[in-house]
């Protein structure tokens, strides 16, 4: 299994940053998991389907929307999702 991931930020990077991987929960049962839109049209349909699945495997579910897709989130924002969450998944449907 490779365990090697290359990610790229997509905001003007120049150079890749190397970052480790955070380790995947065991389970979700217990934990809060944050579901972000970022606003792209039908983004809210599909959190709204992933919000049922994990919501039926114990997890909390705190949902949040950025402003506009074209920009990163606010920094408040990802400070609260990074201090409220345990694990976040972020809706990028068209």
């Amino acid at each position: 299994m490779n365990t090697h991931a290359t990610v790229l930020d997509p905001t003007a990077e120049d150079r890749p940053a190397e970052r480790e991987r955070c380790l995947r929960p065991e389970s979700l049962a217990g934990l809060t998991v944050g579901l972000l839109d970022i606003s792209k049209p039908r983004g809210d349909v599909f959190l709204d389907r992933v919000e049922e699945r994990i919501g039926g495997l114990g997890a909390r579910v705190k949902r949040y929307t950025k402003p506009t897709f074209t920009k990163p989130a606010p920094v408040d924002l990802r400070h609260e999702i990074a201090t409220t969450c345990d694990a976040v998944i972020e809706a990028l449907a068209d």
